[in-house]
């Protein structure tokens, strides 16, 4: 247990969470300019909470050795992972035929946070929901985002409940 409590206080906890972050927009950028899947505003979405993701991760990082910090890091990659998640169940119910409800073509931003009109490379709505493209082995980009929000999820909140015990 003390191993796994020690994880969530090292530099590559959130290195690797970081790296992660970056990892998926990438790919998400990869898929968008070389592949032209274009994104619609779901996964959008999903590429707000990434970048929060790689802002969580920059912040524990600086902050392992302070509790409040590091707790507060903890705390904001759970809501992030539900975030995520929300998203893309929501994602993969549109892909699937399962969830009814048309997608605008508008972001949802507030003029404060426009991130699609300061960064349209990465954030602007190209196209409406309706389908993700396959990753590998049949598996839908919304599946695995699925997927990787329950363990973020949970990987914060055992970090979270772990320190607690500490």
């Amino acid at each position: 247990m003390q191993r796994l409590l020690n994880i969530g206080k090292t530099p590559w906890y959130w290195i690797i969470l970081g790296l992660g972050g970056f990892a998926m927009e990438a790919i998400a950028l990869f898929y968008q300019y070389r592949l032209d899947y274009w994104p619609c505003v779901l996964c959008i979405h999903v590429r707000i909470w990434v970048l929060a993701l790689i802002l969580t991760a920059v912040l524990g990082f600086f902050s392992r050795r302070r509790q409040r910090l590091l707790l507060l890091a903890h705390a904001a990659t759970v809501v992030i992972g539900l975030g995520l998640l929300e998203r893309s169940w929501k994602l993969l119910g549109v892909e699937r035929g399962t969830l009814e409800g048309s997608c605008s073509m508008d972001s949802g931003l507030p003029p404060w946070l426009a991130l699609d009109q300061w960064f349209p490379w990465l954030f602007k709505v190209w196209e409406p929901c309706g389908y993700t493209p396959e990753l590998l082995f049949g598996i839908t980009m919304a599946e695995a985002l699925v997927a990787l929000s329950v363990l973020l999820t949970l990987l914060g909140a055992s970090q979270i409940l772990l320190g607690r015990s500490d």
